[in-house]
Parts: C-alpha cells; structure tokens; sequence
C-alpha cells in the first residue's frame, strides 16, 4: 500500500511510458522507457511548434528534410525506406506538399513505374525557414546537458545503434537462413517504386 507522500508523487507524475518502471525491473527496460519517454517528449514539443510556426506537421518536416538533403530528388521507394514509413503514408504527404507547389513529380529516366520526388524552390525556402527554427528548438530542448554531456550520450547511443544494428544483421541472417526467399512473381506490387 503506497503512503500519502508517494500517492501524491504518483499523482503529479507525468502518464508516460516510463511510469510504468518498477524498482525490481531489469536497468536495460529502464533505459529503453526513458528513451522512449524522451523522444515521445522532444516529438511531442517540436510537432506543437511546426503547427504553431508552420501550419506542418512532423511527417512533413521530415520528408522535406529527406528532399533537402538530394538535391536529385528521390525515388518514393527510397523515401518510404528511409522514413520508415508505407509508401502510402508518402503518397498522401506528397499529395499535400505538390499541391501546395512545395515539390513536384518527375519521371525516371529508363523506369516508367518509378516516380522521383523533388523540391521545387518555394520548398526549398520554406524548409530553410522550417529547418533554421527547428535546429533552434532541438538545441533548446537539450540545453539542460552540457556540451560536454551531449557530446557523452551521442557516443553512448552511437554505441547501443551500432551494436542493435549487428543484432539485427545477425537475427534477420537467421531468419533468413530459415525461410525461401519469395519468388519474384509472388513480392507485392509497390506503386512509386
């Protein structure tokens, strides 16, 4: 039974994925849920101030981002990997931005399925104005670490990022050892490709 000081620290603590820790659990689930309880945080404050400052949204400054960074443009296919998302939830976020004259569609060259997303140059002034304030809030939202502490958990998360991408090459080699490989005729059909 909790005590009347800890029900009241129950009370005003914030409902986040870490308030579901317990003393007894292991430090590693502890680690993953503040993690996750920080980045849910940060996504949460920088999507409220792209909708205050920009009328946009979180999927949007990132796609722009992605475009920002290929000056060439780039394949639905290579958006929709490297975003993490469907290339579904591309489409529609295309839709919107080509619409409001913020990218275009290009045909590629030799590949008549395949669509090349680009920015046009409203879209690149806009994600300039876009980018400049968010870097702003990102530096702002990580001021209570020193320099010297960032610099610290960047090489410590670099460390756990390299080392969960060896476990996922290991186990997607296992799991790939186990099962055929699908015939070319049976992969799904992914338009944008």
């Amino acid at each position: 039974m909790m005590n009347k000081r800890e029900d009241t620290r129950a009370l005003s603590a914030p409902l986040d994925q870490e308030s579901r820790v317990v003393a007894r659990d292991h430090t590693a689930l502890k680690l993953w849920l503040r993690l996750l309880t920080c980045t849910t945080l940060i996504e949460a404050s920088v999507s409220q101030r792209l909708r205050r400052g920009f009328g946009s949204t979180l999927p949007r400054f990132d796609l722009l981002a992605q475009l920002d960074r290929a000056p060439m443009g780039l394949r639905m296919s290579e958006l929709s990997r490297r975003l993490m998302v469907t290339g579904g939830n591309i489409t529609g976020i295309a839709d919107q931005l080509e619409h409001e004259g913020l990218l275009v569609r290009e045909a590629v060259p030799g590949d008549r399925r395949a669509i090349r997303l680009k920015l046009t140059p409203e879209g690149k002034a806009q994600f300039a104005d876009m980018a400049t304030e968010h870097e702003t809030w990102v530096v702002a939202l990580l001021s209570s670490l020193s320099q010297s502490e960032q610099r610290s958990l960047r090489d410590l998360l670099g460390k756990l990022k390299a080392g969960l991408h060896a476990e996922g090459a290991s186990t997607g080699a296992a799991t790939a050892s186990t099962h055929a490989a699908p015939s070319p005729d049976s992969r799904p059909n992914r338009s944008g490709d």
